[in-house]
């Protein structure tokens, strides 16, 4: 329920961000400042949660993530100015940023034993929750107003957050050692800043995230003006994230079954190349298929999230390995987009952007390599 909510702030605004702006009254400049809000809330957040968790345990980070949703995008819907817009999407936003991180580390926590399957289940609920609101956004307004479709999936942030109260509420009264801290005064300390294995997670899941984000930012473009028309080219967005369905269900068994899971790498950068250079040089050849192996490229994005409690051994270090590399990798994300379409724009072709984007994949490899090799964060951080 928490990872179902992970993304509906962002996909259910933007199909309805030029609506909302001629209704309240926002420039398409602004509709820009809407869309860096994910990656840097997601950024902050990732270098903030580890200190909320040290404070509060992990079950109490989980609940304040979930509340700060839904409250984000019910009061969001009750603004008629931008500011108050921009600032409840940020509450949102800053509360799906925190329950990105914390959800790994809960993982680890309570089910140590099934680390694959239930990161397979968090994971494809991430992706439900990117997909689902997205497609209903324009009919739930067409029917009900922009306010009724942006605002009706705060209920699934009030929802998740149900459970964690149960949950602390029955440790009420009863003498619980509390393992949630990160990291108690006798819990494994270390600087996560100082492993390999961290620097890797942080070019492996930036660098995806990057590349991602450019491309969900610029494939339209890039289609239209090689002839397709802008309906086509919004299918072909919801095709590349659909893809992402298929890795979320296979990617963390499979890296959980192998010792070294780096050659699975080396294939989604296989995909990416692939992709890259037919997209430049013949767009609309096989579209439907280039677009497919873009969209097995990000494979390593739900890798890098089972990853995080392969390569700890404990809560505390996978709390930490995730606020790192969530935090850096996000930062590192916002100017993915930016950067492709400057590039585009001083040199009026895709040669350079893609380029870019090699570049980052690249990096993504050399961050697998690092992180994929069969080593502990706990062992490496001192």
């Amino acid at each position: 329920m928490s990872a179902l909510t992970l993304r509906v702030a962002v996909t259910a605004f933007s199909p309805l961000a030029e609506r909302i702006g001629h209704d309240i009254g926002y420039s398409t400049a602004v509709v820009g400042v809407f869309g860096m809000i994910p990656t840097a809330m997601f950024a902050l957040s990732g270098l903030l949660t580890p200190l909320l968790m040290r404070r509060i345990g992990l079950e109490r980070t989980a609940l304040v993530a979930m509340l700060a949703a839904g409250a984000g995008q019910l009061i969001r819907i009750m603004m008629s100015q931008t500011i108050g817009l921009l600032v409840f999407s940020a509450l949102a936003l800053a509360g799906m940023g925190i329950g990105n991180v914390v959800i790994p580390p809960l993982v680890k926590r309570y089910f140590s034993d099934r680390l694959a399957t239930v990161s397979t289940i968090y994971i494809v609920m991430v992706q439900i929750g990117t997909v689902v609101p997205a497609l209903v956004a324009v009919p739930l307004a067409d029917t009900h107003g922009w306010r009724v479709s942006l605002g009706v999936w705060c209920v699934l942030g009030f929802a998740a957050a149900v459970p964690w109260i149960g949950i602390l509420l029955d440790r009420r009264g009863r003498d619980v050692v509390d393992h949630t801290a990160i990291p108690t005064e006798d819990g494994p300390k270390g600087k996560v800043w100082r492993s390999p294995v961290a620097w890797g997670m942080v070019g492996m899941f930036g660098m995806t995230s990057l590349t991602t984000y450019a491309i969900f930012a610029w494939l339209p473009r890039i289609l239209t003006e090689a002839g397709a028309s802008a309906s086509f080219a919004g299918t072909m967005v919801g095709v590349f994230g659909g893809v992402g369905l298929i890795s979320a269900l296979s990617a963390p068994t499979l890296v959980a079954k192998v010792r070294n899971p780096f050659p699975l790498v080396l294939v989604c950068a296989m995909f990416f190349f692939i992709a890259f250079a037919a997209l430049l040089w013949t767009p609309m050849s096989a579209p439907l298929l280039w677009v497919f192996l873009l969209g097995l490229g990000p494979s390593t994005f739900p890798m890098s999230l089972t990853l995080i409690n392969l390569r700890t051994n404990t809560p505390q270090g996978s709390a930490a390995l995730s606020g790192f590399a969530q935090g850096g990798g996000y930062a590192v994300a916002c100017l993915g987009p930016l950067l492709f379409g400057l590039l585009h724009t001083a040199t009026g072709g895709w040669l350079a952007p893609f380029g870019m984007l090699v570049v980052a994949v690249l990096i993504m490899v050399i961050g697998g390599w690092l992180v994929c090799k069969p080593r502990y964060l706990e062992d490496t951080w001192h």
